[in-house]
């Protein structure tokens, strides 16, 4: 017998555990700790919290950095650590704790003799447990006891007897599991009384900063931006780490190889297929690998990949395990990136020629539950496009390729379709793929193709009937597209009408699910409608869109539609509702952090056009530069047509007519001609003659335009009495009637016109009374290029007492600083460039002391956007600091 039993007197410590072998001593050594170990001193200050409760756990998986940490921390103490490093050959309950005691004793913890020792392996007195917790019970500091690779221990009773010594024990013990699962222990009560101290493979996962200074101990110089990359695919784990680290020691280029490394063959591999894949039982393994091409799994999928029903409880297993198998929540579970990396080439090995047919297995599961962007992923590396297409028609999510949210990776995945599938779905997600990029040729004809295709198609009935109504309503949203861009009213209503009955065949859940298939098909629609000059039709459909619901999936359609509103209002001379319009056409991509280039940019085109008229011209160049980066597949006739009018009226306010007639010349490609972009292209024509003294050819350009373009009958009016004929210049504003669709940009123009003419007769009262009339509309808008381009009559007029007021502050400087006089000989000249309305916006803020960040958080805008109106501002009012700009702007009165 190696020792006496739990009641014998013998004070010396015995040499032997109860089967007779001497104690090992390596499992009471702290483990070594190599050169390049990385002290993390966030988790040892955690690790000290273990000191005020009972227990604590550090769990996680294989390779997580667990005993080092511990090992670490221990080393740090002013006090011994007992440490046992348990082992699975000896699982006997005596044999377990004649190990502790000693590790107890070898870390100079005093056991009385009372105490005894186990004499058989396979059981312990409760004596002893109970001499055990009395003697640690009245100790003046607590023993600290770590339990290494304590997952080796898998015998309950030895767990209850742990228990058992820890509660009685009560502040004379602190015992620290250092495992892979969760041990056998009543954890819920320890946790509910917070007396229990968790350390888990979130927390031991290293950080960038941490993975840097880890490789820099390898020899290894990475940035923490560098390090990111490969902290996000190693999930930071350790182990991972440090072999990636020895890996590159040895290659030519280390920089490049952590970057690029391939997992699988690598010294990661091999630890993960040792240390946690050959570990498992057949079956499992065969599971793990089958999982592998997913990129997240459940139960019941993973059945039906492997054929059989036991998933369930294997990967709750796997996962208890810390065998790198995450929980996700819902039963659904993922593997670790380098794991699943290194176990889909070892399927590639192992099993050659399955993976395909798990890809088609999971499509179609994935499929019938609901999930389609999986389902088109697994598809498509099944290599079944036929299948892939149909599920993306068939579910209604063709309008995805448009939205902005999932448009470059749907492009990206259906670049991989070969010519060889030729079904009407594939040919429909050939047509969208290319009008989505602006290919228009391309597209048509693949939208041809599976127009004949289904035309040939009878309705049939239950599923089959669904997935055709579905083609055939996709159908109609590719042709209002194609009769969009290529400026065609007549095929859009068509269209649309062809899927108003469609809609009626398709299920409701589906719509409901794809509002952003009614959203672009409205949109579609409403563009087209613009382009014929049938503003109130346009409006209608366009409005229905702008308050649709929907979230992120109808941003973009949203974004759109209100850019379309904003255009009509501007070309109706409503500046202000033009920039409120368009502003809140940024703010749906904003907010939903859409890519910028993914609308069509005509909001910023209005802006632009806006931003002309107020005079203020550096902002309308940098929309206008802005507005070209945008989606070109989005470039329409309307937003073409709005471009090239911003751009003719930004290079006229500069001085270059010459110029400003070539941006407006070229024609926009459309089967219709629109009349309001041929319109207001006469009309920057005309004022370009006007502008070079050649009234005549002004005239003649706005005879052929239609009575029911007021912009354009102001501007033949104005060429008018330019040209000598005040007569004509008076009838046809005469015959102008607004009926209040008319804004400021309008008739603050008629006003002008007839102001100049009544100057002209030598009428001065009705011409003070027509420019001060002017002035009051124009200043709620700021419009100023009117007063800019009247000519050198309206000058002396602006300097006369009623109207100097009128025009101080916004077109006019205000009062000199202090009360000054302002000399009368001199007529205050107009403010070349004023604050736009959202960087007054800014500007209120900035003096109300906010931040940046509380800016764009008030205001919902980018914090990006902020600093582009801050930059604006400081250089309207020639200032460099916040301060100054807030200073100066109350000497402007601005504020």
């Amino acid at each position: 017998m190696a020792g006496l039993e739990e009641n014998g007197s013998e004070p010396t410590a015995p040499r032997a555990d109860p089967q007779g072998d001497p104690f090992l001593r390596t499992r009471f050594a702290l483990p070594t700790r190599p050169g390049t170990f990385l002290r993390r001193e966030r988790l040892v200050r955690h690790l000290d919290h273990a000191l005020r409760t009972p227990l604590t756990m550090v769990n996680g998986a294989a390779g997580a950095g667990k005993t080092l940490l511990v090992a670490d921390w221990a080393a740090g103490q002013d006090r011994s650590v007992a440490w046992l490093t348990t082992d699975a050959a000896d699982q006997g309950c005596g044999t377990f704790w004649a190990y502790l005691l000693q590790a107890l004793r070898a870390c100079d913890v005093p056991l009385p003799a009372e105490v005894g020792f186990p004499a058989d392996a396979n059981r312990v007195d409760h004596t002893l447990l109970a001499r055990l917790a009395a003697d640690l019970s009245v100790r003046d500091r607590p023993v600290v006891v770590v339990l290494d690779e304590y997952d080796r221990v898998t015998d309950p009773e030895i767990a209850d007897q742990l228990e058992f010594v820890l509660h009685h024990a009560g502040r004379g013990m602190r015992l620290i599991f250092v495992t892979r699962t969760e041990p056998l222990l009543p954890l819920h009560r320890y946790r509910a009384a917070g007396d229990m101290t968790e350390i888990r493979d979130a927390e031991l996962a290293f950080t960038p900063e941490e993975a840097a200074a880890l490789l820099e101990l390898h020899g290894l110089r990475l940035s923490v931006h560098a390090a990111r990359g490969l902290v996000e695919r190693t999930r930071g784990w350790a182990a991972g780490l440090r072999l990636c680290a020895l890996a590159a020691q040895e290659r030519p280029d280390p920089e490049t190889y952590l970057k690029e490394f391939e997992a699988d063959r690598s010294t990661v591999a091999d630890f993960l297929l040792a240390e946690v894949l050959k570990r498992q039982p057949p079956q499992t393994q065969d599971l793990l690998l089958r999982v592998s091409v997913l990129e997240r799994f459940c139960p019941e999928l993973a059945n039906a990949l492997t054929d059989r029903s036991d998933a369930e409880a294997i990967l709750a297993g796997l996962h208890r395990e810390n065998a790198f198998v995450e929980h996700l929540g819902h039963a659904w579970y993922r593997l670790h990136p380098l794991f699943g990396e290194i176990l889909r080439a070892h399927l590639r090995v192992r099993l050659p020629g399955l993976e395909p047919e798990l890809h088609r297995r999971a499509a179609q599961w994935l499929r019938r539950s609901g999930s389609l962007a999986e389902t088109l992923g697994h598809g498509a590396a099944a290599g079944d496009w036929e299948f892939t297409a149909g599920a993306l028609v068939d579910d209604l999510a063709i309008g995805q390729l448009f939205t902005g949210l999932r448009s470059d990776d749907l492009a990206e995945l259906f670049s991989r379709m070969g010519p060889e599938a030729t079904s009407p779905a594939t040919e429909l997600v050939r047509a969208a793929r290319d009008l989505s990029r602006g290919d228009l040729d391309r597209g048509l004809t693949h939208l041809r193709h599976a127009e004949q295709s289904l035309a040939g198609e009878r309705m049939p009935t239950g599923d089959d009937s669904a997935g055709l109504a579905a083609a055939r309503l996709s159908c109609a949203l590719l042709e209002a597209l194609a009769a969009r861009l290529t400026g065609s009213p007549g095929r859009a209503e068509a269209a649309a009408e062809a899927a108003g009955k469609l809609q009626e065949e398709v299920s409701s859940h589906l719509l409901d699910e794809h509002p952003e298939l009614t959203a672009l098909l409205l949109t579609h629609l409403g563009s087209a409608r613009l382009w014929a000059g049938c503003f109130k039709d346009a409006r209608a459909a366009l409005t229905t869109v702008a308050a649709c619901s929907g979230g992120a999936s109808t941003a973009l359609p949203r974004e759109e539609s209100l850019g379309h509103l904003a255009l009509i209002d501007y070309l109706n001379g409503w500046l202000g509702r033009a920039e409120r319009k368009a502003l809140a056409a940024l703010g749906e991509t904003e907010r939903f952090s859409l890519p910028q280039a993914s609308g069509s940019g005509i909001g910023l085109l209005v802006l632009a056009a806006v931003a002309v008229d107020r005079n203020e011209l550096g902002e309308a160049q940098a929309l206008l530069d802005a507005a070209a980066d945008t989606h070109r597949a989005m470039r329409d006739p309307v937003r073409e047509a709005g471009r090239a009018i911003a751009t003719a009226r930004l290079l006229l306010a500069r001085g270059n007519p010459h110029a400003a007639i070539e941006a407006a010349g070229p024609a926009v490609a459309a089967d219709v001609v629109s009349p309001w972009a041929e319109g207001h292209t006469a009309l920057v024509a005309s004022a370009a003659h006007l502008a070079e003294g050649r009234p005549e050819a002004a005239a003649e350009l706005l005879q052929a335009v239609p009575d029911d373009q007021p912009a354009c009958a102001v501007g033949a009016a104005r060429a008018q009495l330019a040209a000598g004929n005040p007569g004509a210049a008076i009838d046809l504003l005469d015959r102008l009637h607004p009926k209040g669709r008319i804004g400021p940009g309008v008739t603050v123009r008629a006003s002008l016109v007839r102001a100049q003419a009544a100057d002209a007769a030598g009428n001065s009262a009705t011409s003070r009374r027509l420019v001060a009339q002017a002035l009051q509309e124009a200043r709620r808008e700021r419009l100023r290029r009117p007063f800019l381009e009247a000519g050198p009559w309206i000058r002396p007029l602006l300097g006369t007492a009623p109207l100097r007021g009128l025009a101080a502050g916004w077109l006019a400087p205000g009062p000199p600083p202090h009360g000054g006089p302002r000399p009368v000989d001199q007529p205050p000249a107009p403010v070349v460039e004023e604050l736009s309305g959202r960087e007054r916006e800014v500007l209120q803020r900035l003096a109300e002391m906010m931040s940046t960040e509380e800016i764009a958080a008030d205001l919902y805008v980018s914090v990006n956007t902020v600093k582009t109106h801050l930059k604006s501002v400081y250089r309207k009012l020639a200032v460099n600091r916040r301060h100054d700009a807030v200073r100066r702007a109350r000497e402007l009165r601005l504020l």
